[in-house]
């Protein structure tokens, strides 16, 4: 049985590489490319280069990923590195055959249309990339390498390569105004990534703290919200006392509601509101976020 969960879950995880590398590949013929709006890593360092020299897309992805593939082979995870470079393999060929094959023609010319429609199909081919297991190369390698030796994030890697992608664009379009809508493109390309790889927040983590009794607050949102919590015993830094912390999760539609109970319980406490970006196990909570969800 587990055994074949195994393989269904590789089916899957490669249908999700071979969707994303396609649409990524579209987005790029479709949208940037045609545009010169450069997204960030080797895809937009492609789009460069195809603008200077001619050369097609495709196979110029090929070339400045293929090398440092080979050089951070290492680096990458046996599984990584067989998804990453199929990836790669899948991305160039797919944006050569929308360009030459099917003769695919830009699907508008209005700079700000592109920007938007060709960050957000990144972004989700990306996305899909990521939840294969995989990588589109370019900046993840980069990153692989350099946090391996020196001491920092691989999204600060990642970002300082964009941007440097950017300004090339930038440079070599004489066009201060293309670098913006490729920044642009980036951050929606990033927001669409995250909404692939961990969907839409449909609640809040609440953490209230009172010098009352909160065990009362608790009946309160029992009894008007149906909500059940978390007790967390903690101490004031300043203090030094004993404090109770109160931990709920709530839907946002309630979460309004939520915080007048807490103000008319007690105007006093403290209370910090944070995004649930995913959510597991048994709660009304989460099981109805699960309804809506699948």
């Amino acid at each position: 049985m587990a055994l074949n969960m195994s393989f269904r879950q590789q089916v899957i995880n490669y249908s999700y590489l071979v969707l994303g590398a396609f649409t990524l590949s579209f987005g790029i013929v479709g949208f940037l490319s045609p545009n010169k709006i450069v997204t960030g890593g080797t895809a937009g360092m492609a789009i460069v280069l195809h603008h200077v020299f001619s050369l097609p897309t495709g196979v110029l992805l090929a070339l400045i990923n293929v090398p440092l593939l080979l050089i951070s082979i290492r680096f990458l995870g046996k599984y990584f590195a067989v998804k990453t470079v199929l990836a790669v393999v899948l991305i160039s060929f797919f944006t050569d055959l929308l360009s030459y094959g099917f003769q695919l023609k830009p699907l508008c010319d209005h700079t700000l249309l592109a920007t938007l429609y060709g960050g957000g199909v990144v972004g989700v081919a990306l996305g899909l990339i990521f939840k294969a297991g995989g990588s589109a190369g370019g900046g993840t390698i980069l990153a692989k390498m350099i946090t391996e030796k020196y001491p920092v994030k691989t999204g600060t890697v990642v970002l300082i390569v964009d941007v440097l992608v950017v300004l090339l664009a930038g440079i070599v379009f004489r066009s201060v105004e293309l670098a913006l809508w490729g920044m642009i493109s980036i951050y929606i390309a990033s927001r669409l990534i995250d909404l692939v790889l961990t969907g839409k927040s449909t609640a809040k983590i609440v953490h209230v703290s009172s010098s009352t009794n909160l065990s009362a607050l608790a009946q309160m949102l029992h009894h008007e919200l149906q909500l059940s919590g978390t007790f967390i015993r903690g101490t004031d830094l300043l203090q030094g006392e004993k404090k109770d912390v109160l931990l709920v999760v709530v839907e946002n539609n309630r979460l309004y509601h939520l915080k007048s109970l807490i103000s008319f319980f007690d105007q006093t406490a403290k209370v910090v509101v944070m995004e649930a970006a995913e959510l597991h196990g048994t709660s009304p909570v989460i099981n109805k976020k699960a309804l809506v969800t699948h």
